[in-house]
């Protein structure tokens, strides 16, 4: 018998964790600093790296090992997992792992999380997948075995997941490749060139994520700190809600657009399931207030947001491995149809 089991959900920019043991989810940020020398010393993990992203000395390198959804840094993604999962938390080695991965990418992509877990100092007893949708459907509490058609939409770090869901499997699936990352760059880029002024990748989301972007008044204005590119003098300016909209509105579009797309290849059955049942947002992303409303009168079709988005995924991997009936969504990649990977 296994000593524990864990949930996984690896995503670019949040690592988030279930602990069966303890019964506890915890996240942390997936993010690295190493020491700039010829060994690479590993100088902070999770939330500490983090804190020093955009403020660390040139002999600190700050790096992300995952890369729109994908491990891109294995070793770095291996070290810092194991790091995260052994730090005052009782890890116990011989345990079972439930791993979430994204839908639209190719099997080599989805082995590296399996290889991750299995090939590590763990020493894994077994190492499940389920895709991230799938995942959050049944974090969403849906009845995913029984339905005839549901969209989710996972709006994350660096990536969208569309999937569309029925009879308790994949439909259809696509990953469009904008996400929170996307929205704050362009806020960098459009605040840069309207105003002359540089403001960092956490003042961009703080710009985000405090503008009620959909639905907040036209004349809201913030006032945040940067360095003015003329003078090049450290200062704060303000900054309007509609610059922001501005900088969201293309990216926005592009999600739209993916969605009428993937609805145009669903099966006519399935989509009169979904027009009944709803799209469903869930990430980190889905937080923004009044997204849902936009999506729904940009679509045409009701849209309801996860009460909690962020770790929807998460949530879904522990009712998964608390029920014998729901582990048979998982699969290992040992199995015969993955022989030719080994």
């Amino acid at each position: 018998m296994a000593r524990n089991v864990y949930g996984l959900d690896l995503g670019s920019y949040d690592i988030k964790v279930y602990d069966k043991k303890k019964d506890t989810i915890w996240k942390e940020k997936n993010v690295i600093a190493f020491k700039d020398n010829r060994d690479r010393d590993i100088f902070a993990v999770g939330d500490d790296a983090f804190s020093m992203y955009g403020k660390a000395p040139s002999n600190i390198e700050i790096t992300f090992p995952m890369k729109e959804g994908v491990i891109s840094r294995f070793n770095d993604m291996q070290f810092l997992l194991q790091n995260l999962l052994k730090r005052g938390r009782q890890f116990s080695r011989g345990s079972e792992y439930v791993i979430a991965v994204p839908t639209d990418v190719t099997e080599v992509e989805k082995k590296a999380f399996f290889d991750l877990v299995i090939h590590s100092t763990a020493k894994a007893k077994e190492v499940n997948i389920v895709e991230r949708s799938i995942a959050d459907a049944v974090g969403l509490n849906l009845d995913i075995q029984n339905t005839k058609g549901i969209m989710i939409a996972n709006f994350g770090g660096e990536t969208t997941e569309l999937s569309v869901l029925a009879g308790g499997g994949m439909v259809l699936n696509r990953l469009v490749k904008v996400g929170g990352h996307t929205f704050d760059q362009g806020i960098i880029n459009l605040v840069k060139h309207s105003h002359d002024f540089l403001i960092g990748r956490q003042t961009a989301e703080v710009l985000r994520r405090n503008f009620n972007v959909f639905t907040g008044d036209s004349d809201s204005i913030l006032s945040v700190a940067g360095r003015d590119l003329i003078t090049g003098v450290p200062m704060r300016k303000p900054v309007s809600i509609m610059l922001i909209r501005a900088a969201m509105k293309d990216p926005l579009l592009e999600c739209v657009k993916a969605i009428h797309s993937l609805l145009d290849r669903t099966p006519p059955e399935v989509r009169k399931a979904i027009y009944e049942n709803g799209i469903f947002l869930t990430g980190g992303l889905a937080n923004m207030p009044g997204l849902e409303i936009y999506i729904e009168q940009m679509v045409g079709i009701k849209s309801r947001t996860a009460l909690e988005p962020d770790t929807c995924a998460v949530n879904g991997l522990k009712r998964i491995i608390m029920s014998k009936d729901l582990r048979k969504l998982t699969f290992s990649m040992i199995e015969d149809n993955y022989r030719w990977m080994r």
